[in-house]
């Protein structure tokens, strides 16, 4: 495995070399150790904030990589999620000259014709791509975000190396237990998604239509950037132009007639129940809720920026899901391993009543504390850390739940810190339930329920009655499978073969013995040497294959 992995990583190929210079300048010890032929039976991590100099260092595909680690809580202990939820894109921008021919390639009408004003200057540059405004031809203000040129290139080289050494990773244990494949396919298709802005216009026109309605809040208060569908390609994205200032950077007056403290509050209790709706209703959420993406527009309103990350929750999930926030709530442990193990998608055997040990651990820290003051998104990524460390295996899609609920209890907490939490989620959490139950057509669920019973009260019968008649005609066949039994079946053959031989061997040598009392010929006293070399290599072999064994004892 080590010399695999030493022939992949020192092949004459720039961009490997360049890898491996950063690594071992970032002195990452495991690598070094590898390269130089130490001995290493499985990947070390390095630190937190080497990982992230390093990844930083690697450029903008890995600092990518590092965000979705972030995201990431079941893989990653909660000091690499800290460390590498600061990882930003910090690059200079492309200049005008490259962006205006890539500009020109993309609209299908020369670009004097399509924008009366574009300013040259970006309002934000990325790894991946540059927004600037512009004026469209009928006076319309619009963003554009436009994909740095030779960015495609570029990642798919750094994608290929990062399948490349997740396939060697996972010939190892820990490989094998984290499902490094799995997690290299889910960056890649991250990466792959990015680079096309069509499924980003996508995600952002579902996230605007499925927000234009809701039960809980006012959409009139929340906008979604409208896309402009016959301007958008591939590597290019045209949208409505939002004017205001990062949420957190707002500052609220009462000129307009508002409280700034009643406001606050209205804005707290806006954002709430926009991304419950998202989580636990719609089950299509934007998943990306950091301080820049929220913004306070000039009209008082909240938008939504950057839709490119979502996540997305089947009803089942959104139900466990929302059965863990109750056990949250009631420091319930047995309920948070029941509702752990729903979620896993692992095949491995769980220890229920360590799991169930380890929550009561986690959770008695919070015995004493008011629900005003409990981390709800903590808590969760703690019940994330302790399936990790039982090798509970959890969708990909727990990570970025968390990290939303992270986001948003650290961006409202921030906003407003008089805000309390619990009376933020009570009554959401009772009207989810109630749909749970009765679902949005109270009148067709209670039908829906009647015929399921119809139904089973009329098959159970008969089912009962067929479940007799095979009983009393002794038809009825049990199918066990018991599984564990080849180690044992094993263990038996060896100790019975091993009697056997030490029977043979004793019966030998008490025949040599024998033979060697009562010889009175040469033919006798050669019988009995051969009886007892006989012996000595069996019984020589016996020990032999009893000490390679580890078991003497």
């Amino acid at each position: 495995m080590q010399l695999v992995i030493t022939m992949f990583l020192t092949q004459t190929v720039p961009r490997q070399r360049e890898i491996i210079e950063v690594v071992l300048r970032n002195g990452w010890d495991y690598m070094r150790r590898l390269l130089t032929g130490g001995k290493t039976d499985e990947p070390q991590l390095p630190t937190p904030a080497v990982l992230k100099n390093i990844l930083v260092d690697l450029g903008p595909v890995y600092v990518k990589l590092g965000q979705l680690l972030s995201t990431r809580p079941d893989l990653l202990n909660a000091a690499y999620i800290e460390e590498l939820s600061t990882l930003q894109d910090e690059v200079p921008p492309v200049p005008w000259s490259e962006v205006e021919i890539i500009l020109r390639k993309q609209l299908k009408r020369p670009l004097e014709e399509t924008f009366s004003i574009i300013n040259h200057i970006p309002v934000a540059a990325g790894s991946i791509a540059q927004t600037h405004r512009a004026t469209l031809a009928d006076g319309r203000e619009v963003a554009l975000k436009v994909q740095r040129p030779g960015i495609d290139l570029t990642i798919a080289q750094d994608i290929a190396l990062i399948q490349g050494i997740a396939d060697l990773v996972a010939r190892t244990e820990f490989g094998h237990n984290y499902d490094i494949k799995a997690i290299a396919e889910e960056f890649t298709k991250a990466l792959e998604a990015e680079l096309d802005f069509t499924r980003e216009a996508g995600f952002t026109d579902q996230l605007r239509r499925n927000l234009s309605h809701s039960r809980w809040f006012d959409p009139t208060q929340l906008v979604v950037a409208e896309i402009y569908w016959h301007l958008t390609t591939e590597k290019l994205m045209v949208m409505e132009w939002l004017e205001g200032v990062p949420l957190l950077s707002a500052k609220l007056s009462s000129e307009n007639g508002k409280n700034p403290a009643t406001e606050r509050k209205a804005i707290t209790t806006l954002l709430f129940r926009v991304f419950f709706q998202q989580l636990y209703i719609d089950g299509f959420f934007h998943a990306d809720p950091h301080p820049g993406n929220l913004f306070y527009l000039i009209d008082g309103r909240i938008a939504l920026l950057d839709c490119g990350m979502v996540g997305r929750l089947d009803p089942r999930t959104q139900q466990i899901l929302t059965e863990m926030l109750l056990a949250i709530i009631d420091l319930d442990a047995q309920r948070c391993a029941q509702l752990t193990l729903q979620l896993s998608d692992s095949a491995q055997p769980v220890i229920l009543a360590r799991l169930e040990n380890d929550y009561d651990r986690m959770l008695r820290k919070y015995y004493n504390a008011s629900l005003t003051d409990i981390n709800f998104s903590q808590v969760f990524y703690e019940i994330l850390q302790v399936a990790r460390n039982n090798k509970i295996r959890l969708p990909s899609n727990m990570g970025l739940y968390a990290k939303t609920l992270a986001n948003l209890e650290g961006v409202a907490r921030t906003f407003n810190p008089e805000v309390n939490l619990f009376d933020e989620i009570k009554p959401l959490i009772t009207d989810l339930f109630r749909r749970q139950l009765l679902g949005d057509n109270p009148v067709r669920s209670l039908l829906r329920t009647a015929l399921d019973i119809k139904s089973l009260s009329l098959q159970s019968p008969r089912h009962i009655e067929l479940l007799l008649d095979r009983v009393t005609s002794e038809t009825l066949q049990w199918n066990l499978s018991l599984q564990g039994l080849d180690g044992m079946r094993r263990t038996m053959d060896d100790a019975a073969n091993r009697l056997s031989f030490s029977i043979l061997v004793g019966s030998l040598i008490m025949g040599a013995a024998i033979i060697t009392t009562r010889a009175t010929t040469t033919q006798l006293s050669f019988l009995s040497s051969v009886l007892f070399a006989a012996a000595s290599l069996l019984g020589l072999w016996l020990i032999i294959s009893i000490l390679r064994s580890g078991r003497l004892r």
